[in-house]
């Protein structure tokens, strides 16, 4: 994982092919004192936990080899065993230093245009792949009608403001919670997990889903 102090990522945990679980605090808020397997926190948050969903937002920055490495081996399996049980979004969370912000503010304007998972897997590959670290316009262009959107509309977008404001409401929702490496975790709204290997996240999430069959 990558924090503020550039830690190295923890290789071995994407070796465990089992990972302990440990009885987590009461959680899911609203949804009474359950205790969860796997290894988490709960906070102090409002839950937004929806019966037979979960909602699972991811805290990443796009320069974190280690978030490439989630987004592109991590997220998939998830994704495979939960299908539509499974809600995930992305907040930007910089914790690379001397990086422009532009990518966040180019994620969250394809997201606002219906093209947010294509743009980010875009800005993975451009960065961790092609190793291009400066989005100016021609580059953005490119990945703009890669990914299927107008580059007009789109640099209308940037301009306006609006997608550095909700970069700027996002980082400061991962300061809230001390989201402090990435990346970090978070399952309906008030579960942080900084144990990001897939086996801890399914046990996490099939225990949440286990508990609204009991209810």
């Amino acid at each position: 994982m990558t924090d503020r102090r550039h830690a190295a990522w923890p290789i071995m945990v994407w070796l465990l092919l089992v990972v302990p679980v440990w009885g987590g605090a009461p959680s899911l808020g609203a949804a009474g004192t359950l205790q969860l397997k796997g290894k988490y926190e709960e906070l102090n948050e409002p839950s937004s936990h929806t019966p037979g969903k979960v909602k699972l937002v991811e805290f990443l920055d796009f320069y974190c080899p280690h978030c490439h490495r989630f987004d592109a081996e991590g997220l998939p399996i998830l994704e495979k065993e939960f299908g539509s049980k499974l809600e995930v979004t992305m907040v930007g969370f910089p914790v690379i230093q001397g990086k422009l912000p532009t990518v966040f503010d180019m994620y969250e304007q394809a997201k606002s245009m219906g093209k947010g998972n294509e743009m980010k897997r875009a800005i993975f590959r451009t960065i961790h792949q092609d190793r291009v670290h400066i989005f100016d316009r021609l580059i953005r262009e490119k990945l703009v009608k890669e990914v299927g959107l107008d580059p007009v509309a789109f640099e209308a977008g940037l301009a306006s403001g609006k997608p550095a404001r909700a970069f700027e409401e996002g980082r400061k929702w991962g300061e809230r919670i001390k989201v402090q490496q990435t990346p970090t975790i978070l399952l309906d709204g008030n579960i942080k997990v900084e144990q990001i290997d897939p086996e801890n996240l399914k046990t996490i999430i099939q225990s949440i889903l286990d508990a609204d069959k009991k209810r």
